[in-house]
């Protein structure tokens, strides 16, 4: 699917967040990086489950970057998030997800949930 000026694909298996960024590479792209309130809602209108997208704190607990290593200044984080729950979990809460049941906003995970995830390709 096209939204300004990239392509994006949101993926028909599941894996890690780790896997998603392997499998989007492999594409010749990367896992979503969200600029604006319209991608956000254009991305929020074909995502039916959780779906990783290109934000994580592995580097520096508490510090969120995409990947393509901006800092965050768009923010569609839910009511209390990101709040690294599962803290006794092997890598805690480091990766972000849209998650569906709170009405498409963003939630920190663990990386190793199973779960789709969305490409992005700059055109």
């Amino acid at each position: 699917m096209m939204f300004s000026y990239s392509c994006y694909l949101l993926s028909t298996e599941s894996g890690s967040w780790t896997k998603g960024r392997e499998d989007c590479r492999k594409r010749g792209a990367d896992l979503v990086v969200i600029n604006s309130a319209e991608e956000q809602t254009f991305l929020s209108a074909f995502t039916r489950m959780g779906t990783w997208i290109g934000l994580s704190d592995r580097d520096e607990e508490g510090t969120w970057r995409w990947i393509d290593g901006t800092t965050l200044t768009f923010k569609y984080w839910d009511v209390m998030e990101p709040n690294n729950e599962d803290k006794d979990s092997t890598d805690g809460e480091d990766c972000a997800e849209i998650k569906v049941q709170k009405g498409h906003k963003w939630n920190d995970l663990s990386c190793e949930v199973s779960q789709q995830w969305i490409c992005e390709k700059k055109v």
